[in-house]
């Protein structure tokens, strides 16, 4: 069975189209990375562990830097709950409070 990407819901979807053009093609690029090889060998610069069950895509381009952040589900899925532009050097906490919150929707 292969990995595939997809989003939680229309509101990630919203937060995804509002990404400039170069983080966007960056995100599509890392998700055909996952689905391709495998979740399990893809690695930094592109997916790095957050907190807990939750991990994040980073994407950079011209304008600055933005993540995606995920949890994984049964069936080899990676759902993508949050995708913000990133202003700070960490990650600010109610961006990852968010993301768990929206993580406990996912039908496991």
């Amino acid at each position: 069975m292969k990995w595939s990407v997809e989003t939680l819901n229309a509101v990630v979807d919203a937060e995804l189209d509002e990404l400039p053009a170069d983080m966007l093609a960056r995100f599509h690029h890392i998700s055909e990375l996952i689905e391709e090889f495998g979740l399990e060998r893809v690695r930094e610069p592109h997916v790095k562990h957050l907190l807990g069950s939750l991990w994040e895509m980073r994407m950079k381009g011209k304008d600055g830097i933005s993540r995606a952040l995920y949890v994984t589900a049964v069936g080899k899925r990676v759902v993508v709950v949050r995708v913000f532009i990133k202003k700070t050097q960490k990650t600010p906490s109610r961006e990852i409070e968010l993301a768990l919150k929206r993580a406990k929707e996912i039908v496991k």
